[in-house]
């Protein structure tokens, strides 16, 4: 059966092994060819194709519920789920999300997008279902990269204390977006040696049976035996002490493997572990070859694995780390962290030269924080290099851990405001409303490139906790507005004019600027003014720019943001507030590209230009009648 013609995961149910190899082969092609064309999670999604096809083989969706860890590799998962036809608009506007979406499909139980959520998700579902006298199982499916989250082990512990029924299947390619790091890896390395004893298990069982009449016999012998043999060679105390039982490894592109044990999980009276083995990329050559670049790539040439468009500017992370290791050569107390993501935050180009100095703590942005918090405690001064979306996972740690005892730790919060196609668990847009209202923090954000060297620089005399909040899109304004550099308290009217003034944070500066040009051609003349300094604000200039009417734009939510910063501050000093606060409403964005968000939004100049227009001219027509 060719997978256009699925209808249901029921379909898979009655075909026979070839036929499942075959449409394998056909469920990576389609995955290769879509990620090609529209970017998105690739290596990942090709090492779970058996593996998805085993769960909906074995169990029967929807009534028996799963939930992917993170979310990123739920693609076959999709294709699978009668939505092979829409497959193609996957991570476009309007089409489907990258992550499980419960308004998608009712196969998708629970949404995802950030790790180490799973297994408490699955633990609620499988408490719901027994207080509700039902009997179907729930799956919570997590990369080994995910146990590296503190999360896991919260809802580990509880589900094995309370013996809930659930399976948790342990996804095990020795990487999360990099490679893995700790104790928990180096015991997953340690069960991995059982596949010797897989492997010899199998070769036994071939053997035995060839024996005549005492061959059947003895392997009924050996098979009762396995669990005192296997506990030679697999150290299972990790998870058995938190109370489950524990599969595995089991081959994560064997089929029949597969099944067999998740029938076994399935029928197992209390909590499962299943640990599998799978090869990120699987299948294609280059995303084997690569497996972190192509974990979130762009679009690329299949024929080669080239990005099909490569920006000609460096990365504001590739700039950051270069201007960091240059400080470091110089200062022995910088130290760098990440959070699983030295490559995607820039910070591998630093760890090349100082491998001692950049540590990667896995996914554990609060530990991270705490660390950090202990590190500048302790003499260091250090830098978490951190997505904005995934800085909301230690905020409770930024307030009390660092920000109380004033501590000079530097959040660099990379892929601020809309991300794209990743979509609404992935957008950051809420680190300034977080941000702004704690005290002792210090909130920058670049105008372009060139602003964010001169801020990292400037931390090095920061004695106190910072946060730079820096977009995705790469800009340099500096052909047109040459940089004259950083002075911490004081924004820059790059552009001055008597109409209004456009007060613009980090990415919106580029549009603010475009903004202006649009309403120079109706006779209006616009300041602009980069707000580079968003905590504290320049008070002296927004007192002199008081007299004209104000717009402030950010990328960011306008509850708690930099508009209602400003709004705030003019209200206390009896000043005429901000006519205009251009930002994102009370709504979670969907995914899409940044440019179609920003229509959708109403922050394209063209938009803004009209909405600044009318509201000039309501103004002008409200003091011509007084």
């Amino acid at each position: 059966m060719r997978l256009k013609d699925l209808r249901s995961p029921a379909d898979l149910k009655d075909m026979s092994y070839e036929e499942l190899n075959d449409l394998a082969t056909e469920i990576r092609e389609e995955l290769v060819t879509t990620v090609a064309q529209r970017g998105g999670h690739l290596a990942s999604n090709l090492g779970v194709v058996e593996l998805t096809l085993a769960l909906h083989r074995v169990f029967d969706m929807p009534r028996d519920q799963i939930v992917f860890d993170v979310g990123h590799q739920s693609y076959v998962h999709k294709l699978l789920t009668g939505r092979y036809a829409l497959f193609h608009t996957l991570r476009t506007f309007g089409g489907l999300s990258g992550f499980p979406k419960r308004a998608e499909s009712e196969y998708d139980v629970f949404e995802t997008g950030h790790s180490s959520t799973a297994i408490s998700a699955a633990l609620g579902l499988a408490r719901a279902r027994d207080y509700q006298g039902r009997d179907h199982a729930v799956v919570a499916v997590v990369g080994d990269g995910a146990l590296t989250g503190g999360m896991c082990y919260e809802a580990l512990n509880d589900a094995g204390n309370a013996k809930t029924k659930l399976i948790v299947i342990l996804n095990d390619n020795e990487m999360s977006i990099a490679p893995n790091v700790g104790a928990l890896s180096r015991h997953l390395t340690d069960l991995r040696v059982s596949k010797g004893w897989t492997s010899t298990k199998k070769k036994v069982k071939h053997r035995l049976r060839r024996i005549p009449v005492i061959g059947k016999p003895l392997y009924r012998l050996v098979h009762w035996m396995k669990d005192s043999v296997k506990s030679m060679f697999v150290d299972e105390g990790f998870f058995s002490a938190l109370g489950f039982h524990y599969f595995g490894p089991i081959d994560g592109h064997d089929l029949r493997s597969m099944e067999h044990t998740l029938r076994l999980a399935r029928e197992f009276d209390g909590p499962a572990v299943i640990h599998v083995l799978t090869r990120k990329g699987y299948g294609y050559d280059k995303a084997e070859e690569k497996p972190e670049m192509f974990h979130g790539t762009p679009p690329f040439y299949v024929e080669t694995g080239g990005l099909r468009q490569a920006s000609a500017l460096p990365s504001f992370g590739k700039i950051m780390a270069r201007e960091l290791a240059d400080m470091a050569r110089e200062d022995s107390r910088i130290v760098t962290i990440t959070a699983a993501m030295p490559s995607g935050t820039g910070l591998s180009a630093f760890q090349k030269e100082f491998p001692d100095r950049m540590l990667d703590v896995g996914i554990a942005e609060e530990h991270a924080v705490t660390m950090a918090a202990g590190l500048a405690a302790g003499g260091m001064k250090p830098y978490f290099a951190v997505y904005a979306t995934f800085f909301q996972r230690g905020y409770d740690q930024m307030i009390h851990d660092v920000c109380m005892q004033r501590l000079p730790v530097t959040f660099l919060l990379d892929r601020a405001g809309l991300v794209g196609e990743d979509g609404a668990t992935h957008h950051g847009v809420y680190d300034l409303a977080s941000l702004l209202p704690v005290p002792n923090m210090t909130v920058l954000a670049p105008r372009d490139l060139n602003e964010l060297k001169a801020m990292v620089r400037w931390t090095q005399r920061c004695d106190g906790p910072c946060a730079i909040r820096y977009g995705r899109k790469s800009v340099d304004l500096g052909e047109k507005y040459p940089y004259e550099g950083f002075i911490f308290g004081k924004w820059d009217l790059m552009e001055d004019g008597v109409d209004c003034a456009l007060l613009a944070v980090g990415s919106m500066v580029e549009l603010a600027l475009e903004t202006r040009s649009l309403l120079e051609r109706k006779g209006v003349r616009a300041a602009v003014v980069n707000c580079s300094t968003v905590k504290p604000m320049d008070e002296d200039m927004l007192r002199r720019l008081s007299g004209r009417p104000m717009v402030t734009m950010e990328e960011h939510v306008l509850i708690g943001g930099f508009g209602s910063a400003v709004s705030a501050f003019c209200v206390g000093e009896e000043l005429p507030g901000p006519v205009l606060s251009f930002g994102i409403h009370d709504t979670f964005v969907q995914h899409g590209r940044r440019d179609q968000l920003l229509k959708y939004l109403g922050l394209e100049p063209r938009q803004m230009a009209g909405r600044i227009l009318s509201v000039l001219k309501d103004r002008k027509a409200e003091k011509h009648e007084r």
